[in-house]
């Protein structure tokens, strides 16, 4: 008798304790489910494109004479006998040190002055400004913003609709035709051509 009644106590005791085991392993399961999943970790942000300005020492292997003064100390090319103050291709202008995306064809335009004149830069974060009094004078000085570039001055005689003119120096620009951007690691400007060439097309 003694026997049975201690079998008995275990069994109702064993009971009680899977019992209290499934109610936990219950409520757990039912916190999981009510719990929000955990949030992925963000994709990297597409890589973008490093503009450095090398050490000194290769810049005056890499330049010309001509665009290491100009670039480095402020110089500035002669009118209408520099390569860009004509050219009238398609494309994009390019800072010949870092190669940061300054300006493009399609806000170019004939000032009259000899030099390649822009009426906005392409990339407005790429353009750093200064105030300039080497000739005894206040002017705006351009300047690119990775490698610190001279590229010219901006005056505000320029045409609509920004009033502005960019007159830059074609020794501080390298000039990527529009049929190479994909080719030269531009592409992304590629588009702003082929919807001018359809526009053009259309109106005709």
């Amino acid at each position: 008798m003694h026997y049975n009644r201690m079998a008995r106590e275990i069994r109702t005791l064993f009971g009680m304790v899977m019992t209290a085991g499934a109610a936990a392993a219950l409520l757990c399961t039912s916190a999981q489910a009510q719990a929000k999943p955990v949030a992925a970790a963000p994709l990297p942000a597409a890589n973008k494109p490093t503009f450095v300005k090398p050490p000194d020492a290769e810049l005056k292997k890499k330049l010309t004479p001509l665009q290491y003064a100009v670039t480095q100390n402020a110089d500035t090319e002669t009118p209408f006998r520099n390569v860009y103050w004509d050219n009238h291709e398609p494309g994009i202008y390019v800072d010949i040190v870092s190669g940061e995306p300054l300006f493009s064809s399609l806000d170019k335009y004939d000032s009259g002055t000899g030099w390649p004149s822009f009426t906005r830069p392409l990339e407005p974060a790429n353009i750093r400004t200064k105030t300039d009094r080497m000739l005894g004078y206040e002017r705006t000085e351009v300047r690119s913003a990775h490698a610190n570039s001279h590229l010219g001055h901006v005056f505000d005689d320029g045409p609509r609709p920004t009033g502005l003119r960019y007159c830059m120096n074609s020794a501080s620009m390298r000039f990527i035709p529009a049929a190479q951007l994909e080719r030269e690691g531009y592409g992304q400007y590629a588009s702003l051509f082929k919807s001018k060439t359809a526009a053009t097309k259309g109106a005709k």
